[in-house]
């Protein structure tokens, strides 16, 4: 790295990083570096996402995910649109299965409404039109602005687009170490001098933010999320993105079915408990941290009881047929062998406020003098990212 000081440092190229960067160049920023510790793109959360563009139906108002999840699909939707990248507008139905899951129902078209999302209600002849082989049900919600794009396109042409600007570095296999006084970056590769610090680090922005002194009351606990799909010759039963209701205690979805850009069904994810950041197959990652998620997850178990219920039924998951029963709310006429394996698995760096010990279900941003920090960068991110943006960058520029 030839680079030793910028305008702009910007730690992580993840949806978040790319698309703050962009928004710095479009308001006139012409000196900004960005480091990642990888040797490409997308290996992490914003690389190994379904792909689905939520339309905003699940957050409360007061939330920043609520405040721009409707405008980030319509904006990333148009940035698709332009550039001739994949998108798949499919639309979603989120069915209630049974009595007890209505008034939950209810309350997502609430949250749709205030948002500004649109969430139309159907009765199970408009279902069946939709999707002829979910299960039967009185009442479900239609989302029809739900899309499914092809991810590392995004963060293909969002690169090339920051490239092409010679107004942005990206520096690939470089590590943020630590901070050296106000103004300087311990690297992998040296020391970097900046006028502006943006920690855009995904999975370890909680860790650079505590070393700004930053949100020492946030602790991460990693989930994983894994999937099964279904059989080629299954996936003709789905036509778009067949969703439960979720418990709304938690930020997590539920298993559900999803037609990817490339025509495959995934059904998952799952949200068990993960021993690292970087937790993708059974012994990947685990370190000295591992112990102290261990550690969380215990204090965890006593103290919260959504939490304690997700961690008690979901690692069952493994087994096909704890996910095919998940499965069968949705699409009854599934049988084991309909599902296949599959590679595909990422992790949700979720958030603890340690001290209520709660899951942290917003986004989180802290800002000081020159320093801007993205903590809980979970689902919709991807989704919100370039609306966002915008806003970050407003704030930033203050």
């Amino acid at each position: 790295m030839k680079q030793n000081q910028c305008q702009v440092l910007i730690v992580g190229a993840g949806i978040t990083g790319l698309t703050i960067a962009r928004e710095l160049v479009n308001r006139g920023i012409g000196d900004i570096l960005i480091l990642e510790k990888e040797r490409s793109l997308g290996l992490h959360a914003s690389g190994r996402n379904s792909g689905v563009l939520h339309a905003g139906m699940y957050y409360t108002p007061d939330t920043l995910k609520a405040k721009h999840c409707v405008q980030g699909n319509r904006l990333m939707k148009e940035f698709c649109r332009q550039r001739g990248l994949t998108l798949n507008e499919t639309g979603k139905v989120i069915l209630a299965t049974n009595p007890a899951e209505v008034g939950a129902l209810y309350e997502l078209k609430r949250r749709a409404d205030l948002c500004g999302a649109r969430a139309i209600l159907i009765d199970g002849k408009r279902l069946h039109e939709l999707e002829p082989h979910a299960t039967a049900c009185s009442e479900a919600l239609f989302s029809p602005d739900t899309a499914v794009i092809r991810p590392m396109e995004v963060l293909k042409a969002l690169e090339a687009e920051l490239t092409q600007s010679a107004k942005v570095t990206i520096c690939y296999e470089t590590v943020f170490k630590g901070l050296l006084g106000d103004s300087q970056a311990q690297t992998s590769q040296g020391v970097i001098r900046f006028e502006k610090f943006i920690n855009a680090a995904g999975s370890y922005a909680d860790y650079i933010a505590h070393q700004f002194g930053l949100a020492k009351e946030y602790k991460l606990l990693p989930f994983k999320g894994t999937y099964k799909k279904l059989a080629d010759n299954k996936t003709s039963l789905v036509r778009g993105n067949i969703y439960p209701v979720p418990d709304l205690r938690t930020p997590f979805l539920g298993v559900h079915l999803t037609r990817t850009a490339d025509d495959e069904v995934l059904v998952g994810p799952t949200a068990m408990p993960a021993f690292s950041r970087e937790n993708y197959h059974v012994f990947e990652g685990w370190g000295w941290e591992t112990l102290l998620i261990l550690f969380r997850e215990s204090i965890l178990m006593f103290k919260n009881r959504a939490f304690r219920q997700v961690a008690m039924t979901e690692p069952r998951k493994y087994l096909k047929r704890f996910v095919l029963k998940e499965a069968r709310r949705l699409l009854p006429e599934l049988s084991l062998n309909d599902l296949t394996e599959t590679d595909h698995v990422g992790i949700r760096p979720q958030l603890i406020h340690w001290p209520t010990k709660s899951l942290v279900m917003d986004f989180i941003v802290f800002h000081d003098s020159n320093s801007l920090h993205v903590l809980n960068p979970i689902s919709p991110a991807f989704t919100t990212s370039l609306a966002f943006a915008k806003d970050m960058v407003i704030q930033f520029l203050e």
